[in-house]
C-alpha cells in the first residue's frame, strides 16, 4: 500500500505561472502547500522554458540587429546574418537569471513542499505520486498546455519546430516557413527575418492576429511586408512532398509549391489531462476533453479548481495571474467573485507592438451597449515624427450617453493600439478602463512634452466636438 503523507492545505499540479502564483501566495500565509511537476526543468512552466521569456529575449536580440542595419541611413554599414548560436546563448542566459527564483530548491526554501513526478488522482482529495499518497483540503489543476502539431501528409519528413523545440536551434535557417499568423507565429517570424532568415508566413485566416481590429492589423501587415516577410493569407499547408517542399492551397486560386529549409508551427495550443485519472476525483470533462468549469473556476468537484491554460480560456501568462487572483479571493471570502475578462489586455510583441484591452466592437454590439468608435493615426504626433513611427494607430471605444449631465463620466470601454512600445503606451488607458475612470481623467492630464503617451490625449481632443468638449470641461470642474 502507498505510504500515507501529511495533509496539505493545497495541492497544486503544475509549476507554471498559475501553479507558482497559487503556491507562493499561500506559502506566504504559512499554509501547507504541495507543488508537483513532472521534472525539475519544467518548473517555471511554458512561460520561462518555452514561451514568454525566451521569445522576448529573442525579440530583443533581433531588434539590436535590425537597429544596427537601420543605422545605414546615418552612414554606418552593417551586413550579414546574426550568429544564431550567440543569440541562443543570450536567450538561455536570460532564462538562467529568472530560473534562479523558479526552481525546486528555491521554492522549498520558501516553505513549499515540491515533488517531482507524474501524479494521478486516487479520490476527490488525494493524489498518488511516486508510490505515496498525498491528501489536500483543496487541489488545483494548473498543468498548462502544449503546442498543437501540424497533421498533414508528409509532416514526418520535415524538421518542424514549435515553441518547445525552436530554442535548440544553433544555426539560422536560410528559408523559414512559419505556419500560423497568430501572436506566436508573427513574433517569431519577424525576429527570424531580422536575424537574417528569409521568412514566409502561411496563415489560413483572412488576416493576421484575428482577434484584432482590421485597421490595426493592416498597419502590422504592411510593416512586416516592408521588412521583407512574405505573408500568404487565406492559405494552408496541404502536404509536404519532401523535407524542403510544401504544397500550399489557397482558399481561391491554384495550389503552389513553396521551398523552405526549416518550418515553425504556431497553429494553437492543446490541453490534455492524460494520466491524471480525473474521473476518480469526480472531475468531469466535456465532449472535447476540456474540464467542465463554473464561473468561479471550480470543477464538478468543488474542492478542485483549475487555473492557467488548463482552464482552456485565454492562454496568456497574465491570464493565469487573473485566475490566481480570483481563486485566492474566493478561497478566503464568503462572497465569491466570478471570472470576467471585461478588462483583460494583451500585447503582441512585434515591432510595432499591438496592444489590446477591454471590450471590442463585436462584444459591445453583442451586449447592446451604446458606444462611439474614436481613432486616430500618428501622422501629426510630434514624438512619432521625430522617432519615425507616423504609421501608428490608436482606437478607443467610448461610452455613449443619451443624456449627458455634469459629473456623468464617459468611460473608456476598450481599445487597441499599434505602435512601437504600444504595450507601455496603453497602460494609462488600461488603468482608466479597469478603474471605471471617465475620459476627463485623460483630458485633464498635463503630459511632459514630447512623451509618446500624449497620443492618448490627442485622440480625445480630436474627437470631442465643441459641445462635448465643454461638457468634458464641466465634468472636470465638477470633479474639482
Amino acid at each position: 500500500m502507498p505510504e500515507a503523507a501529511p495533509d496539505f492545505d493545497l495541492i497544486v499540479l503544475g509549476a507554471g505561472s498559475a501553479g507558482l502564483g497559487l503556491s507562493l501566495a499561500l506559502a506566504r500565509l504559512r499554509l501547507r502547500v504541495l507543488l508537483v511537476d513532472q521534472t525539475a526543468e519544467d518548473v517555471g512552466g511554458d512561460c520561462l522554458n518555452h514561451g514568454c521569456v525566451p521569445s522576448k529575449a529573442l525579440i530583443y536580440a533581433s531588434r539590436q540587429v535590425h537597429q544596427a542595419r537601420r543605422a545605414a541611413q546615418f552612414g554606418l554599414q552593417v551586413s550579414g546574418a546574426a550568429d544564431m548560436a550567440k543569440v541562443m546563448d543570450y536567450v538561455r542566459s536570460r532564462q538562467a537569471v529568472i530560473r534562479h527564483h523558479e526552481n525546486p530548491e528555491y521554492l522549498r526554501g520558501l516553505g513549499i513542499t515540491v515533488e517531482i513526478g507524474r501524479p494521478r488522482f486516487v479520490d476527490g482529495h488525494a493524489i498518488e505520486l511516486n508510490g505515496r499518497t498525498y491528501r489536500g483540503r483543496k487541489l488545483a489543476i494548473a498543468t498548462g498546455s502544449r503546442p498543437q502539431p501540424l497533421q498533414v501528409p508528409g509532416a514526418e519528413l520535415v524538421r518542424l519546430y514549435d515553441n518547445q523545440h525552436v530554442w535548440d536551434l544553433r544555426e539560422l535557417p536560410r528559408r523559414l516557413l512559419v505556419v500560423g499568423g497568430g501572436p506566436n507565429g508573427v513574433e517569431l517570424a519577424q525576429a527570424m527575418q531580422r536575424l537574417g532568415a528569409h521568412v514566409t508566413v502561411v496563415h489560413r485566416g483572412a488576416t493576421l492576429l484575428e482577434k484584432e481590429d482590421p485597421r490595426i492589423n493592416a498597419v502590422l501587415l504592411e510593416r512586416l511586408r516592408a521588412e521583407g516577410i512574405t505573408v500568404h493569407l487565406k492559405n494552408e499547408v496541404a502536404s509536404f512532398s519532401s523535407a524542403t517542399q510544401a504544397l500550399i492551397t489557397p482558399r481561391q486560386g491554384a495550389p503552389f509549391v513553396l521551398d523552405f529549409d526549416s518550418g515553425y508551427v504556431a497553429i494553437g495550443r492543446l490541453v490534455s489531462f492524460e494520466g491524471l485519472q480525473l474521473e476518480k476525483a469526480g472531475v468531469e470533462v466535456d465532449e472535447h476533453g476540456h474540464i467542465k468549469l463554473d464561473e468561479h473556476l471550480q470543477t464538478t468537484n468543488p474542492d478542485i479548481v483549475v487555473a492557467g491554460d488548463a482552464a482552456n480560456s485565454l492562454k496568456f501568462s497574465h491570464g493565469a495571474e487573473l485566475h490566481v487572483r480570483l481563486l485566492l479571493f474566493n478561497f478566503f471570502s464568503p462572497l465569491k467573485k466570478k471570472l470576467s475578462y471585461d478588462h483583460f489586455s494583451w500585447v503582441t510583441f512585434t515591432d510595432p507592438e499591438v496592444a489590446h484591452f477591454g471590450l471590442d466592437a463585436a462584444e459591445l454590439d453583442k451586449r447592446g451597449m451604446a458606444y462611439e468608435r474614436w481613432e486616430t493615426d500618428f501622422a501629426d504626433d510630434d514624438r512619432a515624427v521625430v522617432d519615425d513611427y507616423r504609421y501608428g494607430r490608436l482606437l478607443l471605444f467610448i461610452e455613449q450617453h443619451s443624456l449627458p449631465l455634469p459629473g456623468r463620466k464617459r468611460r473608456i470601454l476598450g481599445g487597441a493600439m499599434v505602435a512601437p512600445g504600444a504595450g507601455e503606451l496603453v497602460q494609462e488607458l488600461i488603468l482608466a478602463n479597469t478603474s471605471g475612470l471617465g475620459i476627463s481623467a485623460i483630458f485633464d492630464k498635463v503630459y511632459p512634452y514630447p512623451v509618446a503617451a500624449r497620443i492618448n490625449q490627442k485622440l480625445l481632443m480630436e474627437h470631442l466636438e465643441l459641445p462635448a468638449l465643454l461638457q468634458t470641461a464641466l465634468d472636470v470642474a465638477y470633479k474639482l
